[in-house]
């Protein structure tokens, strides 16, 4: 698939970012770029290899599962632009 300047101002529309007209067609190249990089993975033979989610085989430290309010409420709202009873108070969404 090629990509054309065409396609680039759609997206850009569609992600609701603003690239210059004068700008799109390097954005298009790098976006085909990218595309032949993929068609490149597709070609690697990949049969009888298990999906990693880590190259590490190794697995993270658990802690103990305790719900707590963590001890310092006061901290927590002291930024909060309004607060009662050290709980958040938001602005009624739902009428």
């Amino acid at each position: 698939m090629s990509i054309d300047q065409k396609i680039v101002a759609k997206i850009a529309n569609l992600a609701r970012i603003k690239i210059p007209a004068e700008e799109q067609t390097h954005v298009a190249g790098e976006l085909n770029n990218i595309l032949t990089w993929v068609e490149q993975l597709n070609e690697v033979n990949v049969e009888g290899v298990e999906p990693l989610a880590s190259v590490n085989d190794s697995s993270l430290r658990t802690r103990a599962d305790v719900v707590n309010d963590g001890g310092i409420p006061q901290d927590i709202l002291a930024n909060a632009p309004s607060s009662t009873a050290d709980f958040f108070t938001v602005p009624k969404v739902v009428e």
